[in-house]
């Protein structure tokens, strides 16, 4: 079972996120009859042909899902599901019983589309960040590809063509337009929230005076580095090639220092989206070098 989720911090992140979620939906998905996928769209299906409220059957489908998911996909899945399934829908019935909150933010359908775009997209990264799933329609999917071998996203992207497609039936042209927009929305912000704080820059540095530019980086920057044995295309000439990871702040600084040792040296900078290790998610383990000033403190 995933400990992690457990504990305290991420516990209140999941928290978090639902709130943040039903905050969306609220405040500017169900006001502006705005179509939308996932549990939620499912939801306004039901509600617009049985007038079943929207938190019940959020409640009663996310039930049936943490179960079905529970039985194929086992307790240890089951469990990071546990607090959506059944925090969101109370939230959710909790924020639709407050007017200044049920009466929207804006009847202007556009801003409606992006900013709750924003809030489900940020609410969908916070949870997953935490090691948790928001549960409902991720499950079938999850299924699918355990019983099948479909691809997840695939699925994912073919059940909210099929929702969306539920309520076109009964909202007007421009709803659809809208509805597009905002799943838009929220998948691109998921995709920033899940990667947020975690991107860095890994450069790759070619030069005949590689140790110094190593040691530079070492001792003058305080980053780790990897020399990576390389040949020269051309007149295969061999030499080592240097590879570090750091913050984004600090490109300025490395090319600073490049320069003034080789100028001609060759660099590579790439952007990377998550690094884990010493020195990034573990603390740093210091080494002193044989001739580091520090080794005689």
């Amino acid at each position: 079972m995933n400990a992690t989720v457990f504990k305290p911090v991420n516990i209140c992140m999941i928290l978090l996120g639902n709130a943040v979620m039903a905050l969306g939906i609220v405040m500017f998905v169900i006001p502006n009859d705005l179509m939308t996928g996932g549990t939620t769209g499912l939801s306004l299906i039901v509600e617009h042909y049985t007038s079943l409220p929207i938190s019940l059957f959020v409640l009663i489908f996310n039930s049936i899902m943490f179960a079905l998911g529970l039985f194929v996909l086992g307790k240890a899945f089951a469990m990071t599901t546990l607090l959506s399934t059944f925090f969101y829908p109370a939230v959710l019935e909790c924020f639709q019983r407050i007017p200044s909150l049920a009466d929207g933010f804006t009847d202007d359908k556009l801003l409606a589309s992006l900013f709750g775009g924003v809030f489900i997209g940020l609410a969908l990264g916070i949870v997953i960040r935490s090691g948790a799933s928001t549960g409902g329609m991720d499950i079938p999917p999850l299924i699918l590809n355990k019983k099948f071998g479909l691809s997840v996203s695939a699925m994912l992207y073919i059940f909210d063509f099929v929702i969306l497609l539920g309520q076109a039936l009964f909202s007007d042209k421009e709803a659809i337009l809208y509805g597009l927009i905002l799943v838009v929305t929220y998948t691109i912000v998921l995709d920033k929230a899940l990667v947020f704080g975690r991107a860095q820059t890994q450069v790759k540095i070619i030069s005949e005076k590689a140790e110094e530019i190593n040691d530079a980086v070492n001792r003058r920057m305080d980053r780790g580095s990897t020399l990576i044995h390389t040949a020269t295309g051309y007149l295969k000439r061999e030499q080592d090639m240097i590879m570090t990871v750091i913050s984004n702040r600090q490109l300025s600084q490395l090319n600073q220092l490049v320069a003034e040792v080789d100028p001609k040296a060759f660099m590579i900078v790439a952007r990377v989206n998550e690094v884990s290790g010493q020195g990034f998610t573990l603390p740093k383990k210091r080494v002193h070098l044989p001739d580091d000033p520090a080794a005689s403190e």
